[in-house]
């Protein structure tokens, strides 16, 4: 069978068929909407899926925020425009005509990471550092995902208590600190206005701003890595996300991660499938590797 996968994040949206041998046959992507309506999103869905429904038989959607019975109710507004109470699996299923289901994007690519290991850890998380800070938790084998939805959010545990606020509601979230939006935020002078991307490519001219903006980033990240190695005992940590896959970014995280205590380190790795591991995460769940 052929998936229709997709990955609804702040930033972009992307969709792409999968086969059962977890190809991607094809691959569309367009930004996700400015817009703070549900028509937008609907509207952007529909352009973006049309030309691949006809080879498709089924939909997995992996989208950031948490997922409940197929809505999306945002942790952060804010990476979605301020979407909330989405019917995510109501809507793929009226414009595809497909069975649908929803899952958080970075628990999707928890689930694709732990696959990529080849049974090597069976206790392992997956850390996205992107628009916001999300993650995955597999523990003895088994994708954890919580009553509510809610497991995995590690990006929305505390940093800094004196930190900015976070469109969660709470002050001094990793996410705040440590993701794209945060590191933009945070940006003054010459780089106030420059989006994340621009920012790391000022640090790689030398600008010292721009590098200090970075190393706040990773440190906050190596000190969640170190939290969620008290809370969970993985024996691997995979970092993904544009942020987390940036060159020389997850150098720093380990380098922070080293300053801890011995009993904190936990073995750190890029994500396998890069970019594309929430869309075969979805597809892999999709395939009944995991029970729901």
């Amino acid at each position: 069978m052929t998936t229709l996968a997709i990955d609804i994040g702040g930033t972009k949206l992307a969709a792409a068929l999968v086969d059962d041998a977890l190809n991607l046959v094809a691959r569309r992507e367009l930004p996700t909407p400015g817009s703070k309506t549900p028509d937008a999103l609907r509207a952007a869905l529909q352009t973006l899926v049309e030309p691949l429904v006809p080879r498709a038989t089924r939909v997995a959607i992996a989208s950031t925020g948490i997922i409940r019975d197929g809505v999306l109710l945002a942790i952060n507004p804010d990476n979605l425009g301020g979407l909330l109470n989405f019917p995510l699996t109501k809507t793929l299923e009226a414009i595809t005509g497909l069975p649908a289901f929803a899952v958080n994007d970075a628990q999707a690519a928890a689930w694709a990471e732990y696959h990529a290991l080849h049974g090597d850890y069976r206790d392992m998380v997956f850390l996205t550092v992107s628009t916001g800070v999300g993650g995955g938790v597999v523990s003895n084998g088994k994708l954890f995902t919580g009553t509510g939805g809610l497991a995995g959010h590690l990006g929305h545990t505390l940093a800094d208590p004196n930190g900015p606020m976070c469109g969660c509601g709470r002050r001094g979230c990793v996410e705040a600190i440590a993701s794209g939006r945060g590191i933009a935020a945070a940006a003054q002078g010459e780089l106030a206005g420059c989006d994340a991307r621009t920012i790391f490519a000022r640090a790689g001219q030398g600008n010292d701003q721009a590098i200090q903006l970075i190393h706040r980033s990773a440190h906050a990240l190596a000190r969640l890595i170190a939290d969620v190695k008290a809370a969970t005992d993985c024996q691997c940590v995979v970092i993904g996300g544009s942020v987390g896959l940036a060159e020389g970014y997850l150098a720093q995280v380990e380098t922070f991660l080293a300053q801890e205590p011995a009993v904190y380190q936990v073995t750190l790795q890029s994500a396998h499938y890069l970019h594309d591991t929430g869309l075969l995460g979805a597809a892999l769940l999709a395939q009944g590797e995991q029970s729901w």
